[in-house]
């Protein structure tokens, strides 16, 4: 895995980095505008990426304390994920 991961451009890293960069602005856009809520579980699956894509830019050029806060949005993000996930399987048992 790593010997890919070391034969790859790092104009490859800074692309899934800028990717990774517009997708937290189109969140937070969609956020701001109201088509999306903070309490959908798309939001966090969209910073859950973003982040994981920022974070796997660092491969090529190392930032410790960029990678600590794409480190500490992965976590809360998934926490959040499995918390709204959780929440939806509550609703539908209490429906049936």
């Amino acid at each position: 895995m790593l010997t890919v991961l070391n034969t790859m451009p790092p104009e490859v890293f800074d692309a899934v980095g800028v990717v990774g960069f517009a997708m937290y602005v189109m969140n937070y856009t969609l956020l701001t505008f109201k088509k999306l809520s903070s309490e959908s579980v798309y939001y966090f699956i969209i910073n859950w990426l973003a982040a994981s894509f920022v974070l796997t830019s660092l491969f090529t050029s190392f930032n410790l304390a960029s990678a600590m806060i794409q480190v500490f949005w992965i976590a809360i993000s998934t926490i959040a994920i499995f918390i709204r996930l959780r929440g939806r399987s509550q609703d539908q048992q209490l429906l049936a």
